[in-house]
Order: structure tokens, then sequence, then C-alpha cells
């Protein structure tokens, strides 16, 4: 038997951080297995469902790395099929046609709740053999009155519910479309998915899929539900908590891979190790080893898997990421040192890709002016002799000789000859040079800042 599995996001927005875990998992599992992994867009609902968000998951899904084999498949291109398949469980007895109007379904509804009982559907129609004749109608599945469905959930265990605490639910709408429970079924089989790896919020759903597959005369999948991922509150991740989509910790400067590791441990584990490669996740990953208990969104923890692969990263591989965030703070990148120097100089430094870019935009782009505490401690009068010295120093050097070791040595001889520490002299032009107190060591922002730039700003300080 092929394993195969699917991931079956609804475009009605970005992809979440939930989604994108639940999409590892089964991608995961399918490259572990040797099997396939399907693409499918639930995009029947109509009214929420755009362009624009089903674009965006696509983008996101190969952003992560995580390339399907099959798809992606869109649902409102089978109506054809649900409706096909509809017919044949009404003409075998496992389906009937409804005619009740949305008023007494509500007034139904109204009145269970007011007398506290579970809210479901009454059977008015069940055994009326209700005919296409042109009036309206859903099509409800006539869910056995007696009997248990039980299986065995991958990550919870035995799971059973009596029939009884079932009611009949609609399979077709009247504008033909699939509701989700049946929509999801007739996919499934039609696609041959062994596994269905999905949140927890489904496992209810998951007897009610059953006996329609039963009824379809099909093969049950193995389910895994998937523990929800909860914000810092305790409660259901959400745009309350803040950042959750994928872009969005994208646009921030988190590496793909940092995320995916990230996501990966978000429920399972392997031992102590926090730190996988794509290929040790495959290797390691099973179903069976996903915790039953809610895991907990941390950023920090996030950051500091991204700063560890910032670190370990070869600079060529963050160029393209580093450009773009460059460009994004309005740095032309065309005109500085090139980028895979700065990468290699703040590597060390910084926790995003975009944070690096905060920190590097001084080598690309010209500042208006220097932080104002910065200016008020460095740039004195007890300072302005060594920065005078500075400029003459390296005004005298050419563009050849404009190396960090050069560089080095001067601050160093001018301190010397002032007496003075080398941290009060190279603080100061470090303010100069950046606009602030912080960059890498002042013999390479100045190998990197060039002598052009450098003796240009060392100009507007000094008023020359």
């Amino acid at each position: 038997m092929t394993i195969r599995t699917r991931f079956a996001p609804s475009p009605t927005g970005y992809l979440h951080v939930g989604g994108a875990r639940t999409a590892l998992y089964c991608w995961l599992y399918a490259r572990k297995m040797g099997g396939q992994f399907v693409l499918r867009i639930e995009d029947t609902d109509r009214e929420r469902s755009t362009k624009e968000a089903e674009d965006a998951i696509l983008d996101a899904m190969h952003w992560l790395g995580l390339e399907w084999d099959e798809g992606p498949i869109f649902q409102m291109d089978r109506l054809e099929r649900y409706k096909q398949v509809a017919k044949q469980l009404i003409q075998q007895g496992d389906a009937y046609r409804c005619t009740c109007s949305k008023e007494r379904l509500e007034a139904l509804r109204e009145k269970q709740l007011a007398d506290k009982e579970k809210p479901r559907y009454d059977g008015l129609c069940r055994d009326k053999n209700i005919q296409d004749t042109g009036v309206p109608f859903v099509v409800r599945f006539r869910t056995p009155q007696t009997g248990t469905i039980e299986f065995t959930d991958q990550v919870h265990g035995h799971v059973s519910i009596e029939n009884s605490e079932l009611d009949d639910l609609v399979l077709i709408r009247t504008d033909g479309v699939p509701t989700y429970n049946f929509g999801v079924v007739v996919d499934d089989l039609d696609m041959n998915i062994t596994h269905v790896v999905r949140g927890d919020d489904h496992l209810a759903n998951t007897p009610r899929q059953i006996n329609i597959i039963q009824a379809m005369k099909g093969t049950v999948p193995l389910y895994a539900h998937i523990p929800m991922i909860l914000g810092s509150d305790g409660k259901r991740l959400s745009k309350r908590h803040g950042a959750v989509s994928v872009q969005h910790y994208r646009d921030q400067g988190v590496l793909s891979q940092a995320l995916l590791n990230y996501l990966v441990r978000l429920g399972w584990s392997h031992g102590d190790q926090e730190i996988f490669s794509i290929q040790e996740m495959i290797t390691y990953f099973d179903l069976s080893d996903i915790n039953k208990a809610a895991a907990a969104f941390n950023d920090e923890k996030l950051l500091w898997l991204n700063q560890h692969y910032i670190k370990t990263s070869e600079p060529r591989m963050l160029k393209e990421v580093f450009e773009t965030q460059l460009k994004k703070l309005g740095g032309d990148t065309t005109q500085g040192p090139p980028l895979e120097e700065v990468i290699k100089a703040q590597q060390e430094r910084a926790k995003t890709m975009e944070e690096m870019a905060v920190k590097s935009t001084y080598f690309y782009k010209d500042f208006v002016e220097m932080d104002e505490d910065a200016k008020k401690k460095n740039i004195t009068e007890e300072t302005l002799p060594g920065l005078k010295l500075l400029r003459k120093a390296f005004g005298d050097i050419s563009a050849s000789e404009w190396k960090a070791e050069t560089l080095h040595a001067i601050v160093i001889k001018i301190a010397e000859e002032l007496n003075i520490k080398l941290g009060k002299i190279a603080q100061p032009l470090r303010v100069v040079l950046t606009g602030n107190t912080q960059s890498p060591p002042i013999d390479i922002t100045l190998e990197l800042m060039g002598r052009e730039r450098t003796l240009k700003r060392l100009d507007r300080c000094l008023g020359l």
C-alpha cells in the first residue's frame, strides 16, 4: 500500500502557523514512508474564499519547501462528482432529500435549546421519499440510529461514539455545494488518502465521516488528530495574540527552516533534541509520537532557533532574503559593500533577517541624523581632536590599502598618540559612521563602509 497524506486548507485567509504545522506533519509522514503528499484546496465557502488567499497559501507552501506530489485540487471543480455520489447514496437508501425550510429548522433549534436539548435535526423528511420535483432541497445522510462507531486515532487512541448521538447531517446544500463532512469524505476516497492528519477540532466530525465512508463501501483511513496550538494565555492561537501567519514571520526575516524546526517541535519530540535538519525530521518523525497535549506558541523560542540558523548558515544562503529586507528599508544594495561580507559581519548580532537589515542600513543608505543620545555622549570637544586625526590618516591612504588590518592599526596608533583607550576613539568614530553605537568591530565596519563613504561622513561631522 502506498501511503498518501493530504493537506486541505480553505482559501479564506493566510496560511496560519497551525495549518503550516499540519501540512508539515502530513508532508513528513509521506516522505518518511516513501509515500505521496496531496494538496487540496477546500474552496466551497464561496462567500469567504478568494484567489488572493489561495495564492497566499500556495506561496507560503513553496516558501516552506513543502512541495506536493499532486494538486492543487479544487473542490469547486468537483461539484458534479459530489452530486453523483449523493444521488447514489439516495438510490441505495443511505441518504434522502429534505425540503425543510430554514425557518422551520431555526424554530426547531430554538425550541430544543429552550428545552435544554441537544440541537439536532428531527428527521421529519427521513422517510418521506421526497423526489426531485424542482422544489429546493438539501440531501441528508441517513445516519444509523443504532450501533457504535469506533476507531483508533494515532494520537488520541481508542475513540467510540454511539450513532444515537448523531443526527442526519446535510451532505449537499440547496445550491449543489457539498458540506465539509461530505466533500472531505468523497475527496479522501477518490484520492486514495490512507492517513488523515488534521487538528483535533475535527475529532467530533470523524464518526460522521466514517458512517458516510461505510455507506460508500470505502476503506476508512487512519486518523491522527493533532492538538491545537495555544497562545501565551492558554487559548487557541489567533490574531489577538499577534502574528500568526507564515507570511508575517517570513516578512519579519524568520528563515523557513527555523520556522519548520520550531513547528515540528510543537507537539512532537525526539528525545531532548531541539535542532533538526529536514532530513532528520523525515527520519525521526512518526504520527504515534505526537503529544496529546496542546502546545503553546513561544515567539522567543522561535527567535532563538532563527538566530541559530542565521549564525550557522552560509552567507550566500542568506543573501537574497537580506537584500529583500534592505530594499524594504530603502537601502541601495548596488552602492554598498558585498552583501555576503555584511552578513558575515552581522550573523552573530541578529535574531531575524529584518533585524540584520535594520542594523546594516547605514552601509547602503545615508542616515539623516545621528542618534541624539549617542551624539551627545560621543561627539564632544574631547573626542573631536581624535576624529580630526583619523580623518587625516584615512585620507592619506589609498582605496587599495583600505583593509581592516591597516585601518585597525591606524585607530590604535592615534589612540596611543592621544594617550586614550581604544574605546574613546573607536566609539565616536562608530557614531560618525553609523549614526548609533551598534556595529561590527570598528575595523570591519570601516572596511565595509569603504574609503569614500567614511571620509564623507567624517567631513560632515567635522564641518569640512
